[in-house]
């Protein structure tokens, strides 16, 4: 780290200023054990612990038997010698890599309190967030309540492969759950490497939200029609049931267009997904057995004559995308869109009380939605 970024470190005061931290993509250092971490986090930071989750328990049960002095020198024993200062180098790169960031802990108390010594001590002033974890957490509850309770919304709805979720990147003010929730919202929509946590996707969601209330407050925020589940990530019921009311647009794609959209969404994108991450091969592995695990899920909904012959299709298309044509996919996908999300999907339309304003092809839809429906008076 510069001189100079040392300065400007040493002039930075300890904060609570959670709006500007999230609003501004704040770089921030978790010091909270890695289970903690684990449980919920922010966007934008790191997990580096001041104790690891063993050591923390230690502490824990010392703090409980012994009080605060004894687990106090229990954890400085712990986390001493080479075990300090491997933690220490690594806080200082952070701190020198992320010259306006700032650290934290769960409540702003001792941890964070220590981290910030031991950095003083080597000579670098890193600011702290007052409050820690426990308070921006409260913050973020508060503002989704808030803007959902205050914010217009419009919902975008459509069969599956109907193209919402690329409509939605093209539209004002949209914010798009199922990227927050990395899962395609459907149930093939699993995707390479898992969801956020419960807690960690409400806090995404709460920054997305506070987000468009900054840039774009005259704007209702759109979003894609989705289930109280995308993959396992719950939207929290206040929210569902504000979307139950909200305005629609209804997004319509002739049979052909949502097979291809979904062949390439659900094969050719899914299993580039997963060989990016495990390799050629493996990755077919992973991409097969991820289809077949999907295609269990709706045995009940489909009954078993008909489970049983897309199963078939399903099997005959893998066999054959794994020596190079993956066109037989097409072959289940539209038997499924047909007899599994269509019912699905005209069955949860019915259930909605919010006007529609338009029923239109892809640009229509967004056009009217770029053009006509968004001001708020």
């Amino acid at each position: 780290m510069s001189q100079g970024d040392q300065k400007k470190n040493t002039e930075r005061p300890d904060t609570q200023d959670f709006k500007t931290l999230f609003l501004n993509d704040t770089p921030m250092m978790d010091t909270r054990a890695p289970l903690e971490f684990k449980k919920g986090a922010f966007p934008h930071t790191v997990s580096l612990p001041l104790m690891t989750d063993q050591e923390r328990a230690k502490v824990g049960t010392s703090y409980k038997r012994d009080g605060q002095e004894e687990a106090i020198k229990l954890g400085h024993r712990l986390v001493g010698g080479e075990v300090k200062a491997e933690r220490l180098a690594k806080w200082l790169a952070f701190a020198a890599e992320n010259p306006n960031g700032y650290l934290y802990c769960f409540r702003g108390g001792l941890r964070s309190q220590i981290t910030q010594q031991w950095l003083k001590d080597a000579g670098v002033a890193y600011p702290r967030i007052t409050g820690g974890y426990k308070a921006m957490r409260r913050f973020l509850i508060d503002t989704l309540e808030r803007i959902t309770a205050n914010q217009p919304l419009i919902i975008v709805a459509g069969g599956t492969g109907c193209a919402k979720t690329e409509l939605l990147k093209q539209v004002k003010g949209n914010v798009d759950l199922e990227g927050i929730a990395h899962h395609r919202g459907s149930t093939f929509g699993k995707r390479v490497g898992g969801q956020p946590s419960q807690i960690s996707f409400e806090n995404t969601l709460a920054v997305e939200f506070l987000r468009h209330e900054d840039k774009t407050p005259n704007l209702p925020i759109v979003l894609e029609d989705e289930s109280m589940l995308i993959g396992r990530c719950a939207l929290p019921d206040y929210l569902r049931a504000k979307m139950s009311v909200s305005p629609l647009v209804i997004v319509e794609a002739n049979m052909a267009d949502r097979v291809e959209h979904s062949f390439d969404n659900y094969i050719l994108d899914k299993l580039a997904e997963w060989q990016s991450v495990e390799g050629e091969e493996a990755g077919f592995i992973g991409f097969a057995s991820d289809l077949r695990v999907s295609m269990s899920k709706v045995e009940r909904r489909l009954g078993g004559v008909r489970h049983k012959a897309m199963t078939e299709m399903l099997e005959t298309a893998i066999t054959a995308h794994e020596k190079g044509d993956p066109s037989l996919h097409r072959d289940w996908i539209q038997p499924m869109l047909e007899e599994y999300y269509d019912p699905m999907y005209h069955w949860q339309l019915g259930k909605k009380q919010g006007e529609i304003l338009i029923r239109g092809s892809f640009d229509e839809v967004r056009d009217f939605l770029n053009q006509r429906a968004l001001p708020v008076n």
